[in-house]
């Protein structure tokens, strides 16, 4: 019998896996054996392997997940099967407009080869520059341009998977409309229990002829939630629609020298894309609705240098708090637009009565809040602390009428949280369809259903000591 993958791509050293005991949630793990496949076929052999072994397993892309996804949980450690080296662009086809890719492909590179023919990859994370497309895939990621775009399930046609056991399957289709049940639908979002997409045919948007952002900043966080529901009721969906509180605008300037004004409760940043006459009078209709909702001043990019500047801010929200403390834990709940100023009264109530700093940052367009609390774990008690105001979001943000993510999933994070949401029925139709793809749960076990409503209801919830 042949090797499954050159030993030169399978890590078994104490170091290497504990660099893949977690992804970029503060969850942690451990692994057995890292490998690397580079084809469709290696990949398809891995999971074989594990299947023979009766070893369970896990999907990681670039590990930039938030929720604990890619972090390695069982009764076994499990072999973590990293698609970083699959990194290929297979195909362009610019008259259907769609790629076929490899699932390491970054999500920023994508659209970066495909600018040349005026296209670009619409989902776009605030890890774009790090996260890979079929991790996109897994989280069905969103980001801010995910208000007129839609997030990941829009823009994927087409996958091919390696399933629990090394079988090969084709699902979805490039053709409008696809023969059978929608099971690239099932598959997207479903965070790595299903199987490991290896090829994915993505949808490709034409870059917009003409666009204009603009930058808005009020006395307080109130007005400024006000102005969202402004610009929605008005019948206006900007391609983005941002919120940063006064914590993060503070910490991102100092990082980025964007232009940000310091002084202000919160700064509201909008994008309207198009033709350029319907841009200039949907800007003039929104610069009206900020003003009108007490807006202090309201700013148009003059050029694309500064349109840059002021995104790089908004996206270097998350490093540049590291100005404040060492770490953070970014929560990632969804809430109606019209509860935003109630929620994020009750959220800063939750953090300062356990003497917790916190920063907003936020899709404010479809109420995606990331609450973001920052602290120093070297500190005794603050983790206690952290997790206990984070399980107080979640059910803040469930009472408004909200979900449990938007964009960043379930995983481990909020897994145990399921059943506010979700019913029992729910949670039992959820598990036959993971059954239907996994029935003998080794892929990406312990995660998204919870431990009544699950197969895995007789395992241990999170082990004291997992939060880092």
């Amino acid at each position: 019998m042949g090797l499954a993958l050159a030993p030169d791509r399978v890590r078994t050293d104490a170091l290497e896996l504990a660099l893949y005991e977690r992804d970029a949630s503060m969850l942690t793990g451990e692994a057995s054996v890292v490998c690397f496949p580079t084809t469709t076929a290696e990949v398809s052999a891995a999971a074989r392997v594990c299947r023979d072994h009766a070893r369970p397993f896990v999907p990681r892309g670039s590990g930039t997940g938030l929720a604990g996804g890619a972090t390695p949980l069982g009764k076994v450690p499990p072999v973590v099967i990293v698609t970083t080296k699959m990194n290929k662009i297979l195909e362009i086809d610019p008259d259907q407009r769609l790629a076929w890719v490899e699932p390491g492909v970054l999500n920023l590179d994508l659209s970066r080869a495909v600018a040349h023919l005026g296209l670009h990859f619409a989902p776009d994370p605030s890890s774009q520059q790090s996260c890979s497309v079929g991790g996109n895939v897994a989280n069905n990621s969103g980001g801010p341009h995910c208000l007129l775009y839609g997030v990941t399930s829009a823009h994927v046609l087409a996958m091919e998977v390696v399933l629990p056991d090394g079988t090969v399957a084709l699902i979805g289709g490039i053709d409008p409309d696809p023969d059978g049940l929608d099971l690239r639908g099932a598959f997207v979002g479903s965070e790595g229990t299903m199987g490991i997409a290896t090829r994915i045919a993505v949808r490709l948007t034409p870059l917009p002829p003409c666009v204009a952002t603009l930058l808005a900043d009020f006395s307080t966080i109130h007005e400024a939630a006000a102005a969202v529901t402004g610009v929605i009721a008005a019948g206006i969906i900007p391609a983005a629609l941002e919120m940063m509180d006064a914590t993060i605008v503070g910490v991102v300037e100092a990082y980025v020298h964007a232009g940000f004004p310091t002084d202000a409760a919160a700064v509201l940043l909008v994008e309207v894309d198009g033709l350029r006459s319907g841009v200039d009078a949907c800007t003039s209709e929104v610069e009206a609705i900020l003003n009108s909702h007490g807006a202090r001043e309201v700013r148009v990019a003059a050029d694309a240098a500064e349109r840059a500047g002021w995104w790089k801010g908004r996206k270097s929200a998350f490093g540049a708090i590291a100005r404040i403390a060492p770490n953070y834990y970014l929560h990632d709940c969804v809430v109606p637009r019209t509860r935003l100023v109630d929620v994020l009264d009750e959220v800063g109530r939750i953090a300062s009565s356990r003497d917790l700093v916190l920063g907003n940052v936020f899709h404010a367009g479809d109420g995606n809040l990331h609450p973001l609390i920052v602290f120093d774990r070297r500190v005794p008690g603050v983790l206690d602390k952290v997790h206990d105001a984070g399980q107080k979001i979640i059910e803040c943000c469930v009472a408004a009428g909200g979900s449990l993510s938007g964009e960043h999933g379930i995983g481990i994070e909020k897994r145990d949280a399921m059943n506010l949401v979700f019913t029992e029925a729910d949670l039992e139709a959820q598990k036959w369809l993971r059954d239907a793809f996994d029935p003998d749960g080794r892929c990406n076990p312990e995660k998204i259903l919870p431990l009544g409503g699950s197969r895995c209801g007789d395992v241990a919830a999170v082990p004291p000591g997992a939060w880092v």
